[in-house]
């Protein structure tokens, strides 16, 4: 039985049509060759979205990164509570206030040998059943500063006005 090349011998093509077997030529480039020429049509079609800037970066000086600590943790981070003035002792239990320490949140991974009762702005479930967890005391609020009296309304805008 001869080969298959041998059997197109003497066909210009092989079967395959003029060009289709050189490279990508028939296929118009590979990839996305000619997107914003030849094959613009199927790029708004099936692409739309893939020129162009999308969405927006926020600026690094605003993307709050909060400080966690998890519960495993406590023990080793004792050195930095006292250096901070943030531990102190209520009977058995060690008393942590994680926020004069710059910690914004207590996760759950781990265990501690210690009770301790922990004073932080937010903890996780988990960091709750293992620690006794204290919310921060509350910021007085400003007297200098106006708050909007809720009963009264604001009037209502007209639809000349500007």
């Amino acid at each position: 039985m001869p080969s298959r090349t041998r059997k197109f011998r003497g066909l210009r093509t092989h079967g395959r049509g003029i060009k289709a077997g050189r490279g990508a030529g028939k296929q118009g480039g590979r990839g996305n060759a000619g997107l914003h020429k030849y094959k613009f049509k199927s790029m708004l079609i099936y692409a739309p979205d893939h020129f162009g800037r999308h969405g927006f970066k926020r600026p690094p000086e605003i993307v709050r990164r909060p400080t966690s600590l998890n519960v495993g943790e406590l023990d080793s981070f004792v050195p930095a509570l006292e250096s901070a003035g943030a531990l102190s002792r209520d009977g058995e239990a060690f008393v942590a206030d994680l926020t004069k320490a710059g910690v914004d949140r207590l996760l759950g991974k781990g265990s501690s040998e210690r009770s301790w009762k922990v004073i932080v702005a937010h903890a996780t479930e988990h960091a709750r059943e293992k620690v006794a967890v204290v919310d921060p005391p509350k910021k007085a609020a400003d007297p200098t500063r106006k708050t909007p009296d809720p009963s009264k309304k604001a009037p209502a805008a007209t639809a000349g006005s500007p």
